[in-house]
């Protein structure tokens, strides 16, 4: 942490670069007002910046606050819940009945958690002194930022606009909802047809059934979770089928049909599927670049319409730089906080820090959770050769699970390169495998091998215990 003198010669230093014959509005115009641009703002602030900041919505926070991970988790808590009192609590011994759930209710105390966020986003950016447009902004030829009659000159410009939910075109499709309105939903579907196997898909499918609603699942692919390991797809269609989840595999949905009874009807090339009220689209993201004007500016964008960018966060602009879902970059909250931070401390705080996106753990909250880190199989097959790495594999029943008749499987596969024993990637599923997965990500990150964790004694009776464990045998 730099001393108050270091403060103040940066702070110098930003105030003379200010004031020079380019002299601009701003030292920093963020373009985005979630979590990764009012990161980045915020750190700017700190060496002295004279920060802008401009957001379409009124909501502060960006879809992470509002529309995703926090609704979500605290969600997915309600759905832990729920499956606890309808298949555990009874085998503990607990005198307990599970008599429903009051999903308007629930809804409007999350709603006022996240409003209370929001809240608190607009507070810390008054605090430190970083003025706050509320509009959509647009850039201009000359590449200034225009929210409606104002231009925004800066000396550097962040674009962290984020994404949105991608919708199909096929007919019927604005019969159905994104993952955006199933937090807009006030009343709890009897039946819903979620289509779209990644995480997201997934995790809304699993709460779905969870908190009490019939629930199918239709994936392109061969399975679900197709961009992560194998091992944590099949434990995904192992969960689903536990608790009562149809899946349907390899299904192109080209229409959605509405009954007279107001049912919907999914209608692919070989069959039609339906009596939903609910169908919810979770086929992938798109990036708001294309809301923004940034071709006009000659910034690089790839095919999937995301900001191209170097490592240290610039496009093809000297000045311009973005971050987070926009660019298609590990699309998690931490990384784009992590990566702003870097780059206002790179830009005014002398420094030359950069995030480095190799093992960034990520996490699929199911029923049990899963977590992530480093290369799945394919991918260090690909980079290593077959024959270069080592695969570690075990699967066993938690105690949490000795008490009662459902029953749901952990596992854990360990991949680490045969030259020199490091471990290059970690994947695990059940109980607590979310929150385990942090201290063994900092410790991949720092070049652990298997020997580092076979010498580690384990936390007894755990699940993550198994990972020393496995790593130990020969």
């Amino acid at each position: 942490m730099p001393s108050l003198g270091e403060k103040v010669s940066q702070w110098a230093s930003v105030s003379e670069n200010r004031n020079d014959k380019n002299e601009c509005d701003y030292d920093l115009v963020v373009l985005g007002g979630g979590s990764g641009g009012i990161a980045t703002a915020r750190k700017a602030a700190t060496f002295g910046a004279k920060v802008v900041l401009v957001e379409a919505k009124h909501e502060l926070g960006g879809t992470c606050v509002n529309v995703g991970c926090v609704p979500k988790k605290i969600t997915w808590n309600a759905a832990s819940l729920a499956m606890s009192l309808e298949h555990d609590m009874k085998d503990y011994g607990f005198d307990v009945e599970y008599r429903g759930f009051d999903w308007l209710k629930f809804k409007e105390k999350r709603d006022a958690y996240v409003r209370t966020l929001n809240g608190i986003y607009r507070e810390n950016l008054k605090k430190d002194g970083i003025e706050l447009v509320q509009g959509r902004g647009k850039f201009d030829q000359d590449g200034n930022l225009k929210v409606g009659d104002r231009t925004l000159e800066g000396r550097f410009y962040l674009i962290a606009a984020g994404g949105r939910p991608k919708w199909p075109e096929i007919p019927g499709a604005d019969l159905g909802i994104d993952s955006d309105g199933f937090f807009q939903l006030e009343k709890q579907p009897k039946s819903v047809a979620v289509v779209g196997g990644g995480y997201i898909g997934v995790e809304i499918c699993g709460m779905f059934r969870a908190l009490g609603s019939k629930a199918e699942i239709f994936i392109k692919e061969e399975r679900p979770l197709i961009h992560h390991d194998e091992m944590l797809g099949n434990a995904v269609t192992e969960q689903f089928r536990s608790i009562g989840i149809n899946l349907h595999f390899n299904v192109k949905v080209s229409a959605v049909e509405k009954a007279e009874d107001k049912t919907l009807t999914l209608v692919t090339p070989v069959k039609k599927y339906g009596g939903f009220d609910c169908v919810l689209w979770a086929i992938g993201r798109s990036s708001n670049a294309d809301q923004i004007e940034v071709k006009q500016l000659g910034i690089e964008v790839n095919d999937r319409g995301r900001i191209h960018v170097d490592k240290y966060q610039k496009t093809s602009r000297d000045n311009i730089f973005a971050l987070g879902d926009i660019t298609g970059q590990k699309e998690l909250t931490p990384v784009a906080i992590a990566a702003g931070r870097r780059l206002a401390t790179r830009l005014f705080g002398n420094d030359k820090a950069y995030l480095n996106y190799d093992n960034i753990a990520s996490v699929v909250f199911g029923h049990p959770p899963m977590a992530s880190v480093g290369l799945n199989e394919e991918e260090a097959k690909t980079k290593y050769g077959e024959d270069k790495i080592r695969i570690d594999n075990t699967s066993f029943t938690p105690m949490y699970y000795a008490m009662t008749q459902h029953k749901a499987k952990a596992a854990i596969k360990m991949i680490s390169t045969k030259s020199d024993d490091k471990i290059v990637g970690l994947h695990m599923v059940g109980p607590g495998s979310d929150e385990a997965m942090q201290g063994f990500a900092i410790a991949i990150r720092m070049g652990a091998t298997r020997k580092d964790f076979g010498e580690t004694v384990s936390i007894h009776p755990t699940c993550s215990e198994e990972v020393p464990i496995l790593a130990a045998k020969l």
